[in-house]
């Protein structure tokens, strides 16, 4: 049995070194991911080039919807661009309409500026209302993978919707279970859904330094970092 790719997203540093060093297959670079994940710093990108694994980045310019209006789209142009300088292998994007259906004009003009690079559709996909007209859009948009969590909050609870996709995809494009994913779960997830590829933070809480600055709402009282330890932990969790 082949071992699903594992998909590690981090925001930071420190826990890009962690996962790279605990064995992740893939980065999805981001920051700020307490709100899901926006585009990366350049800084963050030139680290992350250094890395000898793909490295594919969010492009969301701010946290909220997406439902992206022209500015938003510019913006993200703009990212794509700096993506591909920073010598990056893919993107991950996705755009909605405000009934949650894919914006099909803004991936079109989104994918077309990502040309020779890879493309993930992020979770805007889990607010579609038809899943086979997504599908098809994900397709001809040319996507090479749609990072779901079943529409529901873990990727546990929306196996339901995650093997209704994954029928609906007749293997034109890849379906990646994303979101709640630890050691203890994805076993059975895997054992639902045929992935060859998962998603997860593989991250532990880390205490805030200072309660000055939490005191003053620059930070939480903790903040998810990913560990080398908890990357290994996943990966022998797949191991059949």
């Amino acid at each position: 049995m082949t071992i699903p790719l594992l998909e590690v997203c981090v925001d930071d540093a420190d826990s890009l070194l962690a996962a790279f060093e605990g064995g992740a297959d893939r980065i999805e670079l981001c920051s700020a991911l307490e709100v899901g994940g926006l585009t990366p710093t350049p800084g963050l990108m030139r680290l992350a080039a250094t890395l000898p694994i793909p490295v594919y980045a969010m492009v969301r310019p701010r946290p909220g919807d997406f439902v992206f209006e022209e500015g938003d789209v510019g913006t993200m142009l703009a990212d794509i661009d700096a993506i591909r300088a920073a010598g990056l292998a893919g993107v991950v994007l996705g755009a909605s309409r405000p009934d949650g259906a894919l914006d099909v004009a803004v991936l079109e003009r989104l994918a077309q500026r990502a040309e020779g690079l890879g493309m993930t559709l992020h979770r805007a996909f889990d607010l579609v209302p038809d899943i086979a007209e997504a599908v098809e859009v994900a397709v001809a948009v040319g996507f090479e993978r749609i990072l779901t969590s079943g529409g529901a909050l873990t990727a546990l609870a929306g196996l339901e919707r995650l093997k209704q996709t994954f029928d609906t995809t007749q293997g034109r494009i890849g379906i990646m279970p994303g979101s709640g994913l630890a050691p203890s779960n994805v076993a059975a997830v895997l054992e639902a859904v045929p992935a060859f590829e998962v998603h997860s933070s593989c991250s532990a809480p880390r205490p805030s330094a200072g309660s000055n600055a939490i005191r003053l709402g620059f930070a939480r009282e903790s903040r998810r970092v990913t560990t080398r330890d908890a990357v290994i932990a996943f990966r022998r969790a797949m191991t059949p």
